[in-house]
């Protein structure tokens, strides 16, 4: 079994990782360029986006290939490196709403009719706080909107010193979500694996539910 990070020591390793010019390689690794294009297209499986949420942005390369197709897109990341970064990349909009917070403390009032949410709740200590977590995003999806998650497995989340991954997470968003499209993206490197998934909302909006075919 691999050691359990807390979450004190990630802030210091994500911190020090944001430092580089291309931190994961997520401009440079033909995997991640990848895993962006398939995570963009379950994304605006419906076409353009009202209002979206998109929590961890990194440096902000899924963000800078999403935010062209919103009208309104809410950026929220516990690094203040990674927001600053994202923000100056994003410099040429003005749509873009950006939060430094956890998702433990993150809250508004708000629904979002698509929420992206990539490669993040790994970094929570434990499964309980993932259920938290969970909660409160599908608390924030609006009727029929749909959330895109993506994560390394649980094998490789494990040994990187993470509680759980992509499975364990998706058992539980599937409680209350249902799973639209799942995609398994891998890379040539043993880490270079993750599981996407394109969730919707059960509850219909009133134009859905109104509608005859």
């Amino acid at each position: 079994m691999g050691f359990l990070v807390t979450q004190g020591t990630m802030y210091h390793l994500l911190e020090r990782e944001l430092a580089a010019d291309d931190p994961w390689r997520l401009d440079g690794n033909p995997f991640e360029h990848e895993r962006h294009a398939q995570m963009l297209r379950m994304s605006l499986s419906r076409g353009s986006i009202a209002n979206a949420l998109e929590v961890g942005c990194a440096a902000g390369a899924f963000t800078e290939k999403l935010a062209p197709n919103c009208q309104r897109l809410t950026v929220v990341d516990v690094m203040p490196r990674a927001i600053a970064r994202a923000r100056q990349r994003m410099s040429r909009w003005s749509h873009i709403t950006w939060v430094t917070a956890s998702i433990q403390l993150f809250s508004t009032p708000e629904q979002f009719d698509l929420i992206v949410v990539a490669e993040v709740l790994y970094y929570l200590e434990d499964i309980p706080q993932m259920r938290e977590a969970i909660a409160k995003l599908v608390k924030m999806l609006a009727p029929d909107g749909r959330l895109v998650f993506g994560s390394a497995r649980d094998a490789t989340c494990r040994r990187w010193g993470h509680a759980a991954g992509a499975e364990t997470v998706i058992d539980i968003f599937k409680e209350t979500l249902i799973e639209v499209e799942r995609l398994h993206c891998q890379g040539d490197l043993i880490d270079e694996g993750c599981l996407l998934v394109q969730f919707r909302s059960p509850i219909q909006s009133s134009d859905q539910s109104n509608r005859r075919d």
